[in-house]
């Protein structure tokens, strides 16, 4: 007799539409009229009452419960559904993401190269924090990966999802190979070895590199599939960017020990992305600094590219224009080719190519930068700021710089006055940058203390 879906669990959240089912759960769409928002609730069988799928449950509870970072999905809510008294079912409630899963997407034709690095760079860092966390995700898959609609103009987002089957690391595998979606197997997987993150890291080679060609590296049945890895290398098609195939070709390495870690492979992701960036001439290499890579996966950690400012930053943005006497002021990010406004202060520009970033220079050098006169200055020719605000004259910026050294972009103080910042007001801007870098961790560090179950 087939399961009747409640039209409510746990007398509050109201199911909609099917968006995803496993064989031990079904995910909807739901509403939670408390705070007003769509919620993705995933609804386990009601037959799975044996107490080790029981613990699997609940092993998935406390994994996503105690995970928080920007390329997973964050969990709000879990309990057990009672409305049928005969069948109690947990449930999950985490985040909406609003997108297709990378399946999905994948139907409408292959990512482009930049796409492919840019997301694994992500996925890997998410990846990382599942290890450090001491679990393995063990079905990284195309549907497992859910992509966040965002503008046209802005970055792929993707979020790792269903940890159903994950595994502490270093327990004892099974010894059946089906563990897991078949396509995306390890060798060592698939030979029924001990489960390790180097299982995790050849998955998402293999998920990054069906992205680029639309199509599974190891297609075919179970054992034509499964076997195939066990004999040869997933091919890379000659037309994939040089960097980023030697990338691909490290993550599905045969011998897991030639795999880089999830750190590892994230670095060298977003290194094949500034590659990219620079043959198709839209970054001067010139700006870059020899720890990009590393400076692009810091940007990412932040979290606030292509979202909204919060009123804490506006505080600071209000403050900078009282104290430096100015009328505009921004909070700048600087991403691998665009310079990104978190606060733009009414400017109806939301971005501009790095090549014509100013707060590029302060990403370069680390330092800070002023200028009397923009008119006068030959890198300001033809800048959309100034097509933007054609009265900008003076200039000046303090770096964003993480705990850990890397610049991520500029608090930016501008002026319709000719006129030269004097060393205290630059020193009040260098001082407000900094709390601005420390409220931007804080936001982090606060959604990881709130949703620390």
């Amino acid at each position: 007799m087939p399961e009747v879906t409640p039209p409510a669990v746990a007398g509050r959240y109201r199911i909609g539409e099917v968006i995803g089912r496993g064989g031990r759960a079904t995910v909807y769409e739901a509403q939670d009229p408390l705070l007003g928002r769509k919620v993705a609730l995933k609804l386990f069988t009601a037959t799975a009452t044996s107490p080790d799928e029981v613990r699997l449950q609940e092993a998935e509870a406390r994994l996503v419960a105690g995970l928080d970072h920007f390329a997973l999905t964050t969990l709000f809510d879990a309990g057990v559904d009672v409305s049928d008294p005969a069948g109690p079912r947990i449930f999950l409630v985490m985040e909406r993401v609003a997108g297709a899963d990378l399946r999905r997407r994948l139907r409408e034709g292959p990512l482009t190269a930049g796409q492919v690095a840019t997301l694994g760079s992500d996925l890997a860092q998410g990846l990382e924090a599942v290890h450090e966390a001491g679990f393995l995700h063990r079905d990284i898959k195309p549907a497992n990966v859910l992509l966040a609609r965002r503008g046209p103009s802005s970055r792929i987002r993707g979020k790792l999802t269903d940890f159903g089957i994950a595994t502490i690391i270093g327990a004892a595998g099974d010894g059946e190979f089906t563990t897991g979606t078949v396509a995306y197997l390890s060798p060592e997987q698939v030979l029924g070895g001990d489960p390790a993150p180097a299982w995790d890291v050849y998955a998402l080679g293999l998920v990054l590199l069906e992205a680029l060609t639309g199509a599974p590296a190891f297609p075919g049945g179970v054992d034509e599939s499964a076997l195939a890895r066990l004999e040869r290398d997933p091919e890379i098609p000659d037309s994939v960017p040089e960097v980023l195939a030697r990338v691909l070709a490290r993550m599905t390495a045969r011998d897991p020990a030639d795999r880089p870690s999830p750190a590892e492979a994230s670095v060298a992701l977003q290194d094949a992305f500034v590659d990219g960036l620079v043959q198709a001439r839209r970054v001067d290499p010139e700006v870059l600094g020899d720890a990009e890579p590393e400076r692009l996966a810091a940007v990412r950690r932040v979290a606030v590219l292509d979202t909204r400012t919060d009123e804490s930053i506006e505080r600071i943005v209000r403050l900078a224009r009282r104290l430096l006497d100015v009328p505009r002021v921004l909070v700048s990010i600087v991403d691998g080719d665009r310079e990104w406004f978190l606060s733009h202060s009414g400017l109806d520009v939301a971005q501009v190519p790095r090549n014509a970033s100013f707060a590029a220079e302060t990403v370069s050098t680390g330092t800070s930068w002023s200028t009397d006169d923009l008119r006068e200055d030959a890198r300001a020719a033809g800048h959309p700021l100034l097509e933007a605000d054609a009265d900008l004259r003076a200039y000046a910026a303090a770096p964003l710089t993480t705990f850990d050294g890397f610049t991520v972009g500029a608090l930016v103080a501008l002026d319709r006055r000719v006129r030269a910042f004097t060393e205290a007001e630059l020193a009040d801007l260098a001082d407000l940058a900094a709390v601005t870098m420390r409220e931007l961790d804080l936001r982090v560090l606060g959604r990881r203390v709130l949703f620390d179950r």
